[in-house]
């Protein structure tokens, strides 16, 4: 069975990748989930980004009272965005880092690809929230599509562009097909 495990990437990357997200779903639902504070720095940092660079840009922001925690992210005179765990990207740096891990290449490379592609993620994501509030302080109208379309297709693309690239520059699985083609 494990020598079967050894030479079949795909049932390595399915059978690794299966029990890491079994893994991760557990741990975030039944202990960080609940705990909140995950989602809650993520979520700090997302807003602080967003208002960083809607300051650097020349917007003049919405103050909110304080609130346990930064959660809000507003353009003075236009409806301000609620930042939710749903949209915090925490789930997409689980799942970024599940692919790489369970993708076969080498472990020191995953040390540092791994944290760098949820760092590059979570930045993709501070601009999709910079990018809908000013959508939102343009035409409010525009918001929901571009939320629900737009943005999940541009990071969902983002993520896929990572673990592409991943697949090239380090798994012995791009490296396989570059010297078969050079052959």
């Amino acid at each position: 069975m494990w020598e079967r495990l050894k030479d079949n990437p795909l049932l390595r990357f399915l059978l690794l990748g299966g029990l890491s997200y079994l893994s991760w779903y557990v741990a975030y639902e039944f202990w960080l989930r609940p705990d909140t504070s995950l989602d809650e720095w993520v979520i700090v940092w997302i807003v602080q980004g967003s208002e960083w660079i809607l300051e650097l840009s020349g917007y003049a922001l919405t103050q909110f009272e304080a609130a346990p925690w930064m959660n809000r992210v507003g353009i003075e005179g236009a409806p301000s965005l609620y930042v939710g765990e749903a949209c915090d990207g925490v789930a997409l740096f689980a799942l970024f880092a599940i692919f790489i891990f369970a993708f076969p290449g080498p472990l020191k490379h995953k040390l540092w690809y791994i944290p760098a592609g949820m760092l590059v993620v979570h930045w993709v994501n501070v601009i999709r929230v910079v990018a809908l509030a000013i959508i939102v302080n343009i035409n409010p109208a525009w918001l929901q599509f571009n939320h629900d379309y737009t943005f999940t297709i541009i990071v969902y693309g983002v993520v896929f562009a990572l673990w592409y690239g991943w697949i090239q520059f380090f798994s012995p699985a791009g490296k396989n097909r570059k010297q078969a083609s050079h052959a």
